[in-house]
């Protein structure tokens, strides 16, 4: 497609921020108005749109699409999601570790552990830690209380914490992603532990290292977009 506009800005509207192009205001995937709830967003979606050239590229809008998904989708429906996201703590990467008397276990213990203690002392949880593949099923308690939790958030939160989670396989990551003084890259490289420990061991595949970068990109642009939501949600 070619580029239809000139000139890219923001705007205020309905109480949030708009990105507009030659004046006009977007709107989303399905016709509402894309209204994002701080100008910091609404600054980096306008920015997507400013460095296209004279051919658009629709692959090229990573946040605007996330911000489509946040107003389309997730507003929506709230609780689905949370109830959705909730079931990634009873299979969450970082609650399943090795048999004590193997290599990786300690390694999981010193970066794993610290991550999940926090997160249990943040949330007012205990979760269950398991060794081997035999699944274990979470207090339902713990997880009603994630669930309420995860219904509270704004959903533009809930989006970049959807992006996280699924691409971590770990809620206790998402959710530990989107505080304010959350380390994103650590956090994915915890998330990516056992799956580096295993490249260190057999040998490092090119094509399987690009995806491992793609997915730390996607992560780390989901960490982002919470920052720049958050004011709003």
């Amino acid at each position: 497609m070619k580029r239809f506009y000139d000139r890219v800005g923001t705007q205020a509207n309905e109480g949030g921020f708009q990105v507009t192009l030659d004046a006009r205001g977007i709107k989303t995937v399905r016709g509402a108005n894309q209204i994002v709830p701080t100008q910091a967003l609404a600054t980096a979606l306008a920015k997507e749109w400013d460095i296209e050239g004279e051919e658009i590229d629709a692959g090229a809008f990573p946040m605007r699409d996330m911000a489509d998904y946040a107003i389309d989708v997730v507003a929506p429906a709230r609780a689905e999601l949370a109830a959705k996201l909730v079931a990634y703590a009873d299979t969450d990467t970082l609650l399943y570790r090795a048999d004590p008397d193997e290599p990786l276990y300690a390694r999981q213990m010193e970066v794993w552990e610290p991550i999940i203690a926090a997160f249990e002392a943040r949330e007012g949880i205990t979760l269950k830690r398991v060794s081997g593949i035999i699944h274990a099923m979470q207090d339902k308690a713990a997880l009603a209380k994630l669930e309420a939790r995860l219904s509270g958030l704004g959903p533009f939160t809930l989006a970049g914490l959807e992006a996280m989670t699924t691409l971590a396989a770990s809620l206790t990551v998402g959710l530990s992603a989107v505080e304010p003084e959350a380390d994103a890259l650590a956090l994915w490289q915890a998330a990516s532990l056992e799956e580096e420990w295993q490249a260190d061991q057999w040998g490092r595949d090119h094509e399987a290292q690009e995806r491992r970068a793609k997915r730390q990109g996607d992560f780390l642009r989901a960490s982002d977009f919470v920052r720049l939501a958050r004011e709003g949600d």
